[in-house]
């Protein structure tokens, strides 16, 4: 029985990877990015505050620059900038995702060509020794790195699932497929009004060997959650999921500006 069970996971283990990879289109462009300045604020599940953020984005022509950056209480740093065009489908042109500081296990460093297809990842390893590879990659037309948010916007709400691809430094670049599926709707107030939001499942599909055997030695990545706003103007809400391998499960949620009591105006005009 057990010799069975080994060949049939070998076998599952052989198609898997002899299954050419089917990569989608590009997400086509429903809603054009803009200039912007949002604030966003780092949880843990307990809700304790771990970091604050800004998503900047500018753009020139029909390319937009999105950067994101997380500043962590312990010193720690995540600063990731995509430049994507929206020229009738989102394309992304180049990523750059640095990571260092105590909370990263692996600092690193890593940089995405969209056009070349060159991937570049400076990381430290185990014994803090600094590492570099590089890899020249067949890099599909749907990749979603620093980008994922903008895709779901501009999703059909067909209720079917889509998939994207995704290059992660683990910490040699491979490409792994997302396959992203809306869960329905979740309620949500702002001051008494009240929203709704539609949640999305987003699994890591590994692929070949690889994704049959990550399960069974607890590499599966966790699932990420996104909470996207629908209407007339689509807007990013809440996220939940992993900001790297093996790292907790992270909630990224939009803040507003605090006043100091009575106000600062107010204040100057008593003066």
């Amino acid at each position: 029985m057990k010799q069975l069970c080994t060949k049939n996971a070998l076998v599952l283990a052989i198609a898997a990877l002899l299954q050419p990879s089917l990569w989608a289109d590009p997400v086509t462009v429903r809603q054009l990015e803009g200039e912007l300045h949002g604030f966003l604020v780092l949880r843990g599940l307990d809700d304790a505050i771990i970091a604050d953020g800004d998503l900047i984005q500018t753009t020139r022509g029909g390319e937009v620059s999105s950067r994101l950056v997380y500043r962590f209480k312990d010193g720690s740093l995540q600063d990731e900038t995509a430049v994507l065009s929206q020229r009738g489908h989102f394309r992304l042109l180049t990523d750059r995702l640095v990571q260092k500081g105590p909370t990263f296990k692996h600092p690193m460093d890593v940089s995405i060509n969209g056009a070349t297809g060159m991937v570049t990842v400076h990381y430290s390893d185990d014994d803090g020794k600094s590492k570099v590879e590089t890899k020249s990659m067949a890099l599909p037309p749907d990749l979603a790195n620093g980008i994922v948010p903008i895709l779901l916007k501009n999703l059909v709400s067909s209720g079917q699932p889509a998939t994207f691809s995704m290059v992660v430094a683990a910490p040699k670049p491979m490409l792994v497929k997302l396959v992203v599926t809306p869960e329905g709707g979740d309620s949500f107030t702002t001051e008494g009004a009240s929203h709704q939001a539609t949640r999305y499942d987003i699994k890591v599909d590994i692929g070949g060997i690889k994704g049959v055997v990550a399960p069974l030695f607890g590499k599966q990545p966790p699932d990420t959650h996104v909470w996207i706003l629908g209407g007339d103007s689509p807007a990013f809400v809440r996220s939940e999921g992993p900001l790297f391998e093996s790292g907790p499960i992270l909630r990224t949620e939009l803040v507003s500006p605090a006043w100091p009591k009575g106000g600062a105006v107010t204040a100057e005009r008593k003066k």
